[in-house]
């Protein structure tokens, strides 16, 4: 039996990606976006959907969102390359409106695919409907961004054992000076989790923790 290593079976998922028809939405792309990065990489970072930089250049977070991403990344001493940055969404929503539930559901396979082949230890969640998604698959009720933003979740998802840290979409912090200081606070607890090893210190709320305050909401 011949086995695809992780590079060969990410092509294959873009290849997938690019030739997908199963919802409307590719009518109205230029490009399919797939997601790009390292396929060794230890962090998964996911966004919402492309934009139009993105459609027009079939690359995620290539705009000034993008732009900002990248100076938190380096501020933490990574680089794209050292990552890999994806979306729930693979194509570009008319007028960037959101994700409906049902494109939700006929993309997020490519995603989770592409999890299960780099099988990373930390999933960084960038936004709501990139949280609310990761959430659904571990079972746990999501209600706001700014209630988890910011705290590590050891979650089992896709029979892997991962950090989940929510965190906020960079364009959200792109004209709110409030938001880009908790974004660059976040970044920071991403590299303090990192370089323990993506383990969670005593202090840090546990999924069980979780599940209580969720049920108390």
């Amino acid at each position: 039996m011949v086995t695809m290593d992780k590079a060969e079976l990410l092509e294959q998922i873009a290849k997938e990606v690019r030739e997908c028809r199963k919802c409307e939405l590719w009518k109205t792309r230029r490009n399919a976006v797939p997601g790009e990065g390292n396929p060794n990489a230890e962090i998964f970072f996911i966004g919402e959907a492309p934009g139009e930089q993105e459609d027009k250049q079939g690359r995620p977070f290539v705009g000034a969102a993008g732009k900002l991403l990248e100076k938190l990344l380096e501020s933490i001493g990574l680089m794209r390359e050292d990552v890999f940055i994806g979306n729930v969404l693979k194509c570009r929503p008319p007028h960037n409106r959101d994700p409906t539930e049902e494109e939700v559901e006929l993309c997020t396979p490519f995603l989770d695919r592409q999890i299960l082949a780099i099988r990373p230890k930390m999933i960084v969640t960038l936004g709501r409907h990139s949280t609310r998604y990761m959430f659904s698959k571990v079972g746990v009720p999501f209600s706001s961004i700014m209630r988890v933003r910011g705290e590590p979740f050891e979650v089992d998802v896709l029979g892997l054992r991962v950090v989940l840290f929510p965190t906020l979409h960079p364009a959200a912090a792109l004209y709110n000076p409030r938001l880009r200081t908790l974004l660059e606070e976040d970044f920071k607890k991403i590299k303090k989790v990192a370089d323990r090893g993506f383990s969670l210190s005593r202090r840090e709320v546990k999924l069980d923790e979780f599940f209580k305050r969720a049920r108390r909401a």
